[in-house]
């Protein structure tokens, strides 16, 4: 095991909740693709990634910078599956892909020479459908005041005293996720909804959902539901 992937381990039983500082992802570049070769990536125990500059149609050149800086900071990666694994153990999905970590690009699988190093975000992570298994990665640099594109989880909270529950009722979450354009340095990891003062026949609409002000919710309309009490004998798909 590699000196800097034992300290990564080391890091992560330091903490047992999800502190961003003990992420560290390492990862390598990767100079051929294809399938062949991601094959015996898999096989020697790496998944293969990618990290590139998100576009933003709202900065000239997108992604932050220019269509060169963009190009140029596009990167084909191999990653520790041990240790996104581990990652992901701690962090569960959805919630990894409203995470930012910090990612170190090393010259090869226990170099000590840094080629590039930053923080980022995923936004995909491909699994075999039938076995589960770590397939590749997909990460969007998340340098400080980029703004990204995110699907950020959305949680109930207020079950044990929601007046409408106690009566009988059912909590129909109609939305799962929220997408915001947010700034890196505050992308929730997850947004919380109260319903502890709702009955039955009440709904939170995405205007009612509270957020840092810097999060502009990427919908065409605000008034559409999260999530609404319905009557245990209605269909709570309607």
């Amino acid at each position: 095991m590699s000196k800097w992937w034992r300290t990564a381990v080391a890091g992560l039983r330091k903490t047992t909740d999800a502190s961003r500082s003990y992420h560290t992802i390492q990862a390598i570049p990767r100079e051929i693709t294809g399938n062949r070769v991601s094959i015996k990536d898999r096989a020697q125990g790496r998944i293969p990634a990618v990290v590139f500059a998100q576009p933003n149609p709202s900065i000239d050149g997108g992604g932050g910078g220019s269509p060169v800086s963009s190009v140029a900071r596009k990167h084909l990666l191999t990653t520790e599956r041990k240790q996104i694994q581990a990652i992901l153990n701690s962090i569960e999905l959805p919630y990894f892909c409203s995470t930012t970590f910090p990612l170190q690009i090393r010259a090869g699988s226990g170099s000590s020479t840094l080629l590039e190093s930053g923080t980022v975000l995923p936004i995909k992570v491909h699994r075999d459908p039938e076995t589960g298994k770590l397939l590749n990665l997909v990460f969007v640099w998340a340098d400080e005041g980029a703004q990204l594109t995110v699907d950020v989880p959305v949680v109930f909270k207020g079950e044990d005293v929601c007046p409408g529950l106690k009566k009988g009722g059912l909590l129909n979450k109609i939305r799962a996720s929220l997408k915001y354009k947010c700034p890196s340095e505050h992308i929730p990891q997850k947004i919380e909804v109260d319903i502890s003062n709702l009955d039955i026949g009440d709904k939170v609409f995405m205007h009612d959902v509270k957020v840092h002000p810097s999060l502009e919710l990427l919908s065409k309309n605000e008034l559409l539901p999260v999530c609404k009490i319905v009557a245990a004998k209605l269909d709570i798909a309607q």
